[in-house]
Order: structure tokens, then sequence, then C-alpha cells
């Protein structure tokens, strides 16, 4: 072969990928070990208070240098022993062996001054709410120690990153501290199990599973027997059984959801879907699990409820962990007793997590009790759609027609004509207000009112597109 044809032959090859960079980082998050390391706070109000109580925390040696002293630190300073208070004005030379100095000051003139003396000392410096002078700034922090998470917006808005830390704070448990605790004792007996590095990264997978799933117990020696148990032995390691997690999805808004929820979300392996849930529902689970739609829509092509049975039983005896995604609350019309018998029976741990179901979230969407005393003494839930699609002959008309209840209607926009026409027949006087919404919870929702007699044309003229429900009773006459 020639040269030139060789030379060829190399530049058609393809090239090698190349690792996606980083964007650019505003600030490198570093997490700095202080203990017995000396730091000196210049400051007694407030603000330095918390930094005292956060600085001692870490077991670093404080020094804390001012002319007064708020009551925080004096008591500080009497219970803790590695915080000692100096009540005079900063020198330069007070920063000499410390690796940390934290200032408060609105004086320009004297965070240039201390920028200056903490640089020839050879520390760092934070002037609080002053990142032009700091070479270092403290972010928000959720304590779950040694578990620990910083958030930081580099100084642009600390009441955001505030914000971000509370929501963060939501979804990790103070069980978790626990975890990490057992994480720090387990690292050495995992060690000296002398496993592969795939075999390691499945103990602490699993580990991670265990603790994201149970977080607010306390693991035990028998947790960690599980987790390694099998692991030296060729894919065994991951033959368990899963279990499935039949969780309410809400009407469709996200912040509806129970902390339970979003933190079974984030632990699953596979999502099953109904058609009602939100897409930004599905995005708060964890990016790697699997999310399949097994939607059931009316009068189209559907997946049967066998066919759920069928697929959660298959992949939790494949070792998944399996969220079942039901909009609303699983436990209204959600046939979620026929997934849990199918699921005991194949020996799968099953148990449900309940969500806001749409009945209430419309309710607080209008600003309705849909009880009250001498309106409505009853309230009852109903489906007006059966398996052939038309109003179901076994429900109790009597009590539908009642005037002194209140009744919310499921699944009835198709059937919502002869479920009216059948209310008024037994009694119901055709001037009860009713009112249905759609898309409850959504940016979108909408509603239509009218009364029994007169809602069903409304609705039949107002192209309803979205789920829907009705809400029937006395009580809509306070809305006004």
């Amino acid at each position: 072969m020639s040269a030139s044809s060789d030379d060829n032959n190399r530049n058609s090859r393809t090239p090698a990928p190349v690792a996606p960079r980083l964007r650019e980082l505003a600030t490198l998050p570093v997490f700095y070990k202080l203990h017995g390391k000396r730091v000196v706070i210049v400051g007694g109000n407030a603000a330095a208070a918390w930094k005292v109580e956060l600085l001692a925390a870490t077991g670093a040696q404080v020094d804390v240098i001012a002319k007064d002293f708020v009551q925080r630190i004096e008591t500080q300073a009497i219970e803790a022993q590695n915080v000692n208070t100096l009540r005079r004005d900063w020198m330069p030379g007070d920063f000499v062996e410390a690796v940390l100095v934290v200032a408060e000051t609105e004086n320009e003139e004297e965070a240039t001054a201390l920028q200056q003396a903490a640089k020839a000392a050879g520390a760092h410096l934070n002037v609080i709410d002053k990142p032009l002078w700091s070479s270092f700034q403290f972010g928000a922090i959720v304590e779950r120690s040694p578990l620990v998470v910083a958030i930081s917006t580099d100084g642009g808005a600390p009441v955001f990153g505030q914000a971000i830390r509370a929501r963060i704070e939501t979804l990790l448990p103070d069980g978790l501290r626990r975890w990490a605790s057992a994480a720090k004792t387990w690292r050495s007996k995992v060690s000296t199990l002398k496993l592969d590095l795939h075999s390691r990264r499945t103990v602490w997978e699993r580990f991670a599973r265990l603790a994201l799933n149970e977080p607010t117990r306390t693991p035990g020696e028998h947790d960690f027997e599980a987790i390694t148990r099998d692991i030296d032995r060729n894919d065994k390691s991951l033959a368990k059984t899963g279990s499935v997690l039949l969780v309410g999805a809400g009407p469709g808004d996200p912040e509806l959801l129970t902390l339970r929820a979003v933190r079974a979300l984030q632990g699953a392996d596979v999502v099953l879907f109904d058609d009602l849930v939100s897409q930004e529902v599905l995005d708060l689970a964890r990016r790697e699990a699997e999310k399949i739609s097994v939607g059931k829509r009316g009068f189209k092509p559907s997946c049967t409820q066998e066919d759920i049975c069928a697929l959660m039983i298959e992949l939790a005896q494949h070792g998944k962990d399996i969220v079942r995604l039901k909009g609303g609350d699983p436990m209204v019309f959600g046939r979620a007793n026929e997934e849990i018998v199918a699921l005991q029976n194949a020996g799968i741990s099953v148990a449900v997590v309940p969500g806001v179901t749409a009945a209430s979230a419309a309710a607080a969407s209008l600003n309705l009790s849909l009880t009250e005393r001498t309106l409505a003494r009853r309230l009852q839930f109903v489906t007006a759609h059966a398996r052939g699609g038309a109003v179901p002959d076994d429900l109790d008309w009597k009590a539908l027609a009642d005037p002194h209840a209140a009744t919310v209607v499921y699944m009835g926009v198709r059937t919502l004509a002869q479920y009216c026409a059948r209310v008024m027949a037994e009694g119901l006087p055709g001037d009860t207000p009713a009112i249905l919404v759609e898309r409850v919870s959504h940016p979108d929702q909408r509603q239509i009112a009218g009364t029994v007699a007169t809602l069903p044309a409304l609705v039949a003229a107002g192209d309803i597109k979205g789920p829907a429900l009705t809400i029937i009773g006395q009580m809509l006459r306070e809305r006004g």
C-alpha cells in the first residue's frame, strides 16, 4: 500500500468521541475540612453570629474579634470550647496562621484593608454580602451531616439560593444522615471484600436504592449483608425481586405531589404512567428510570388492565423497583384493587402512596368548600362511565338526587346529559347549581358553570378536550 493511500485511510477513520466539556463554572464547589484549623471572624452582629455557629460546628478554632457582641456570640463562647472572643478592633497580625477570615463591614475602605491583610497572611477572605472583596463565598446549606448539600448563586441572589435549599430540604428526610454515617462505616468493610470495580459499584447502587426507598429508618448490619449478598457471583447480585409503589400523581400540578411521591419517583427503576399524568410530574423521576406509558384511553386503543398487571409482575420479577403512577389518588376510581390483588398473588411487595384527588384540587381552585352543614351534609364521589360507555344502571340514584348532598361526578363528560336527566327524574331540582372543571390544576384549567338542567348543553357547546369532572350541589350558591 502506498503512503498516500495509507494517509487517506487514516483521514477517513471516524474520530474518537470527545467527552463533553463542562460549561463555565462561576465557582468551584469544594468541601473543606476545618477541624483543628484556625478561623478568624471580624464582627459581632447577627450576621457574624451565624458564621460563628457554622464554623464552630466544623471543629475549627474560631476567634471572634469585635468591640461588641450580640448575645448569640457570647453564648457560643461560653458553651463551645473552640470559640474565643476578643473585644477590640482587628489588626492585620490577627490573621497570621488563620486559613479563613470572615468579616462583616459596610465600609469599603475597611473591606479593602481586610482583603490586603488576609492576602498577606495567606488566608482566604469572605466579606459577608460583599462578593467583590471575597475570595470565597458561603452557600446555602442542607445539613444531613455527614451528608451536606451546598447551593451557590455566586453571590448574585442569596435569597434565591435559600429558596432552592428549602426545596431540597423537603426532598431529603433527616434520617438520611444515618444512612450517610453507615456508608462511612461500611466503606472500609466493602474494601476488605476485594471486589472489582463493577461489583463495588453494584454494592453502592444497592445501598443508594435502599437508603432512598427507606430513608426514615436506621440502617443495621442486616442491611450491609443485604447489599453485599452474592455480590461475588456473576449477575446473581441482581437476582432479587423488585417492588411496586402505586403512587398518586395528583391532578397534574407537580406542586400538589406529596413528598413521599417525589421520593418514590426519584428511587424508581421503572415508571409506568397513565395518560392523565402530566409531563411536569414525570420530569421529577430520576433520569435513568425507564418511563413506560400504560394509559387507558376512553374510546381509543389502550393498554388493558391485564397487560398492565402482567408487565408490573414481569418487571418486579427481574428485580426492578417500579412506580405505578396514577392520576389523582390511586384509590379513587383508579382500579388499584385489581393491581394490588394481582401483585400480591404473584408474591410482589406492593404499597400505596396516596395523592390529591381531582375533586379536592378542583374545589381548592374554586375556593369552594364541598361540605357545608346546611347545604351539603354529605359528600359523594361517583363515576358516570360504565364499561360499555353508558351511565351505570346500578348507581344509588336516590342518594345522587338528594338536594342536601354534594356530588362530584368523575369521567362523566360524554354521559353528562344522561346523568343530569336521570337525577332530575329522581327528584333533584333542575336549578341545582352545577359546574364542570376541565384540566384541574393545570395552567389552562377552565370551568363551565350552570345548573343541572342547563349544564349539559353548555358543556356540549364548550368543546371539552381534557379530563374533566362535574361538581353538583347547593353549596355552589355560596360562590355567588
